[in-house]
């Protein structure tokens, strides 16, 4: 038997898998399709304070191993949210899984409002703040790309809320060891690494970028390695835990991520074109454990070794 739980933080997660933002709805979409009890915990889409329309379409375009979006963080907002949604998440949440809200704002002050809405909800286990987004013009820039932006934003939050905080981080920066110092020196529990990398895809018939938005964000297995180095990156600089996320979409993907170091692991474009993705990839995972002679998921945490 291999035990799968892990922790992140003070944090007990049934398997390391946890399905991602962005690409799993508010997870009541999948009720039915997935063995809940197989999931570590479930990032539903980013949601704002108000709802979101984002950007036009066309908005997602595949590309060789993997997939270009700018959704825009399109969303219910907080009200249709608490009202629609969370009522089918509390029996899912009950089958296993921790429920972890990423939410987002458009300045300092839209974040704190969002925190604020969602302070009284006992079912959530954690806030996962996206400041990586790599196409909100709303923005003037990606906020995780800014460690002094970072830390007043995880400042902000961190004074309104007792709750665990995760914070997203964004490859599209020269050193994420510097983000990640900020926000963890602003009070964040853990850090998610990372975003999607920007991105273009030309339509060659039409001349035109194939986004509406003309940039994207490039998710799937093309950034695996990217994601990884930067976890182990990342690992190295904080003395918080770290949550590995970028390409995963096998049980062998994942144990990368947990020898480099990260605590857990999330899952995202893999679900779009299989929704058990999440938790098949805990079972293979289970696999790859037997096979290395191990018998928990948390031996591999941090494993991997410079060569000599």
């Amino acid at each position: 038997m291999i035990d799968l739980r892990v922790r992140v933080g003070d944090l007990e997660l049934a398997t390391p898998i946890i399905a991602a933002s962005g690409t799993y709805g508010y997870g009541i979409e999948y009720d039915g399709l997935v063995d809940w009890s197989r999931l570590g915990g479930i990032a539903i889409k980013g949601l704002s304070a108000d709802p979101s329309a984002g950007h036009p379409a066309p908005r997602m375009v595949e590309t060789p191993a993997g997939m270009l979006n700018a959704i825009g963080l399109q969303n219910i907002g907080a009200d249709e949210f608490l009202d629609r949604k969370l009522p089918g998440l509390r029996s899912i949440r009950a089958q296993g899984p921790k429920l972890i809200v990423n939410c987002w704002g458009n300045t300092t002050t839209d974040f704190v409002r969002i925190v604020d809405r969602l302070e009284g909800v006992a079912e959530i286990d954690v806030l996962e703040l996206n400041l990586s987004c790599p196409h909100k013009h709303e923005w003037g820039g990606v906020l995780a790309a800014d460690a002094g932006v970072t830390g007043k934003v995880v400042a902000a939050v961190r004074a309104r809320t007792r709750r665990r905080l995760w914070v997203k981080l964004s490859p599209n920066v020269t050193d994420i060891t510097e983000i990640a110092r900020a926000a963890e020196g602003a009070g964040a529990d853990a850090l998610t690494v990372m975003n999607t990398v920007r991105g273009m895809v030309i339509d060659v018939e039409s001349r035109r970028p194939a986004l509406a938005n003309g940039s994207g964000g490039l998710s799937g297995p093309a950034i695996r390695p990217i994601a990884v180095y930067m976890v182990w990156q990342t690992v190295g600089a904080v003395s918080i835990p770290v949550i590995g996320a970028g390409g995963i979409a096998a049980g062998r993907d994942a144990a990368e991520f947990l020898m480099a170091g990260a605590a857990a692991c999330e899952v995202g474009t893999a679900s779009l074109y299989d929704p058990a993705a999440p938790a098949r990839i805990a079972c293979e995972l289970s696999k790859v454990i037997a096979g290395l002679g191990e018998t928990r998921a948390a031996d591999l945490v941090g494993c991997a070794r410079p060569h000599a």
